[in-house]
């Protein structure tokens, strides 16, 4: 009986553990990746992501801008001195043409009152994911 409940016990605390670092990184992977379906029209993640109209996204966090293999980028982004963390990602995901002037990136920016948590949330998806397209941990 007392088995049980250690192992009930650890198991528990297992599954909130992972959730509390998510909420500590100040977003919500799942609900990110429902946010991220506005970024799928142009960029893959993933094991098989390949570069499409924008280039793979797969170990974007702590990347250097312009520079994934085999895409061709805009002469902004490849000279912009950026380098993808989430306090970067933040403002860019909110108003691309203002971060990085002359990017060929359409996308407007997420915007209204839930812009920040849904900028959050996408990159703690994309946090999850390294420069293999495997997730991290996994």
């Amino acid at each position: 009986m007392v088995r049980s409940i250690v192992i009930a016990a650890v198991l528990a605390v297992g599954t909130v553990a992972p959730a509390m670092a998510q909420d500590a990184a100040g977003g919500d992977p799942a609900a990110g990746e429902k946010d991220f379906v506005v970024c799928r029209a142009c960029h893959q993640i993933g094991p098989t992501a390949k570069n499409a109209v924008g280039p793979v996204l797969n170990g974007v966090i702590g990347r250097k801008a312009g520079t994934y293999p085999g895409y061709e980028y805009s002469a902004a982004n490849k000279n912009s001195g950026i380098t993808w963390t989430p306090e970067e990602l933040q403002p860019y995901l909110a108003n691309p043409q203002a971060v990085v002037k002359g990017t060929k990136m359409v996308f407007p920016g997420f915007h209204g009152a839930d812009a920040d948590k849904k900028i959050k949330d996408v990159i703690a998806y994309l946090q999850q994911f390294g420069p293999d397209g495997q997730k991290k941990g996994s």
